[in-house]
């Protein structure tokens, strides 16, 4: 965090200051910021966050004993350091976080990016943050931050040398990206894909799309609107960049889109395309595995190049990235039984877009095995979207199917109702379970990929696989 007395912060959550030992009203601090007082540094705020299993009021003391200089609260506790009182922990929160942006804004060079969409922000967060970061110091999500907490602590990590703020803005309901993005009016904003990812929160997939309309609606006047035309609902949002008078990119693989991907084919290596911005041809070889990370390096690359990056430099930098994030498509086990981890979350749309990367990078001699569990926040839309993805599985012509948790079963259903017979399609309750049957199942030339959301619980069988097969 920047620089900031103790009076400053406390105004800034309009908040009242109880001060504690030496410290006076214009103390200086400009330790970083956290909710969790393991993760405290000397020097830093810890900001007391009620939860649904834990308070974080019962852990001041631990964190003022790993050095926190104030904490953040909603009533006073016994402790040395001092502490600002406020009526709501994580309101402060995004207010301190919309005060420091706002000073750095006021005297540096900030320039911020905003992505949301319902598949692939982390992934485009990681590429862009990858391509920006030799441009000037970027500061960009650890993990998946992206929710009222998560986003706010990433703003808060800005500097007065930060020149690059890329933000990832979830959504568990209407009106929770407004909120985010109106922390800090990005200059770009950029809109993936509208899909039935969390589809239970907003009432089907036009609530959905409403809802990522949000970061258009935020974006700064004159700013840039980075959208995918390949995407019809994410396409329509031009209307409301055009009425705010924001300059629109568009990225996709059709005659509309000012980053354009041709020639595309992948493999085990990843996926080679050439890439038409601006009408120069650049071929790309992205090694994050799958086919559908060609739009998330699109959408990187456009955004980038609002911000002034030359094409041919953002494409370089693309290919040095080999994975997106832990859990996501991580490669794991080794060249006989080769392990796909990518259940650190999973919808729809991208369980379907894993299972076709599977069927597309195994080859003829080789055999594919698909584990998988529940996609959870799908609401109403469950069932079906279970059904869909087992009947695609078969028709993908996967060998082996592996189903795992009672919240998936109908995926299993499905699979077999769909032809996939004779133990082809396997079920298992638990992952322990599944993890001993793919123990003597396995076997050279094996293709496994391991998805579902991360309720489910199967990114760990994904390590333990890893490690059974390294």
């Amino acid at each position: 965090m920047i620089a900031l007395t103790l009076a400053q912060i406390a105004r800034a959550v309009s908040g009242t200051l109880h001060i504690a030992g030496a410290d006076t009203e214009g103390t200086v601090l400009a330790g970083p910021v956290d909710t969790d007082s393991r993760l405290i540094e000397p020097g830093g705020v810890f900001v007391a966050k009620p939860g649904e299993i834990t308070d974080g009021h019962l852990f001041v003391d631990a964190a003022a004993a790993n050095g926190a200089a104030v904490a953040i609260v909603e009533h006073l506790v016994e402790t040395r350091i001092s502490q600002i009182v406020v009526s709501d922990a994580v309101q402060a929160l995004a207010d301190l976080a919309r005060e420091v942006v706002a000073r750095v804004r006021a005297h540096g060079d900030l320039k911020v990016v905003g992505i949301t969409g319902s598949n692939g922000k982390t992934t485009t967060k990681n590429l862009l943050a990858r391509v920006l970061q030799d441009e000037g110091e970027t500061v960009a999500p650890r993990a998946s931050f992206n929710n009222e907490v998560g986003a706010p602590l990433t703003m808060l990590r800005v500097t007065d040398a930060t020149r690059y703020l890329v933000c990832e803005f979830g959504a568990s309901g209407p009106g929770a990206i407004a909120r985010l993005a109106g922390l800090v009016d990005p200059d770009v904003g950029v809109v993936l894909m509208v899909g039935m990812a969390h589809a239970g929160g907003f009432g089907g997939i036009e609530g959905t799309a409403k809802a990522k309309a949000e970061l258009v609606h935020a974006v700064r006047p004159s700013g840039v609107a980075v959208l995918n035309a390949d995407d019809p609902r994410v396409a329509a949002m031009a209307s409301i960049a055009d009425e705010r008078g924001l300059t629109v990119r568009r990225f996709g693989t059709g005659p509309t889109a000012d980053v354009r991907a041709e020639e595309t084919e992948t493999d085990a290596a990843g996926t080679r395309c050439t890439l038409v911005v601006d009408g120069a041809r650049l071929p790309l070889h992205l090694r994050v595995l799958g086919a559908h990370h060609v739009w998330n390096a699109m959408a990187a690359l456009t955004a980038a190049v609002a911000l002034g990056v030359a094409p041919q430099d953002a494409v370089a930098r693309l290919e040095t990235v080999e994975l997106a994030e832990r859990w996501r498509m991580q490669p794991l086990g080794n060249d006989r039984v080769r392990i796909i981890n990518d259940a650190y979350n999973a919808s729809p749309d991208s369980m379907a877009a894993a299972l076709r990367t599977l069927a597309q990078i195994t080859g003829p001699d080789e055999r594919t095995v698909a584990v998988l569990g529940a996609m959870s926040e799908l609401g109403e839309y469950a069932g079906e979207e279970h059904d869909r993805i087992g009947e695609l599985a078969v028709r993908l012509r996967i060998q082996r199917i592996v189903v795992i948790g009672a919240d998936a079963r109908r995926l299993f259903l499905a699979a077999v109702g769909e032809g996939s017979w004779d133990d082809e399609a396997v079920f298992f309750a638990t992952a322990d379970e599944a993890y001993d049957y793919l123990l003597t199942e396995l076997r050279d030339g094996d293709r496994v990929l391991v998805k579902s959301s991360n309720s489910a619980g199967l990114r760990f069988l994904g390590d333990r696989l890893g490690e059974s097969f390294s």
